[in-house]
């Protein structure tokens, strides 16, 4: 345990940069999203002002939604899609939803108040070509120095984790669907 001290005393002494983070979290696994919020409950506490986009869902409403409306003055929550891809059958529509989401994202990415922004769903809608990779990376580039951007979805595009300082994939081991049981509201939204 000595020497591994010395070994994490010399990475923490080696890492004084102080930046805004870009966060990824991918995979086929559960807890992107809840990871996600996970970190915007994080940021509250310590008194960062949130902006959250959730692209693809908001055809219902969801538990993480429900709760952080009760913090209008620290959260500005948007669920701005219609419900899962599978379930819309309108690519047309779908794009253009998630154009406007993203017109919402890039306000608080512009916005130096906003400390942390969470794109729920983002890959989603970029692997699906809802929108161009390339200028959400510009804009995300472009964001105030400190603010911190949290990225969720399956499917995560090579050019955003390139770009990304932290990226974790969540990978399936069990899943209770697969058994049958029935999503739940706490659990699964």
């Amino acid at each position: 345990m000595q020497r591994k001290k010395e070994l994490m005393d010399q990475k923490i002494e080696a890492a004084q940069r102080k930046t805004g983070v870009l966060v990824i979290n991918a995979g086929n696994g559960k807890g992107k999203s809840s990871s996600g919020f996970g970190m915007v409950m994080r940021a509250m506490g310590h008194g960062m002002q949130v902006g959250v986009v959730q692209f693809i869902k908001g055809a219902m409403s969801t538990g993480e939604e429900i709760f952080l409306r009760r913090f209008p003055d620290e959260v500005s929550f948007h669920a701005m899609g219609e419900g899962y891809t599978w379930e819309t059958q309108n690519r047309e529509r779908d794009i253009e939803k998630a154009q406007l989401a993203w017109q919402k994202a890039k306000e608080f990415l512009s916005d130096p108040k906003i400390g942390m922004v969470l794109l729920d769903e983002l890959n989603i809608a970029l692997k699906y070509h809802y929108l161009d990779v390339q200028q959400v990376i510009a804009d995300l580039d472009a964001r105030p120095e400190m603010q911190h951007v949290i990225i969720t979805g399956r499917g995560a595009l090579p050019e955003l984790i390139e770009v990304a300082d932290t990226v974790t994939e969540m990978q399936v081991v069990k899943h209770a669907f697969k058994d049958g049981i029935v999503a739940q509201a706490g659990i699964e939204w």
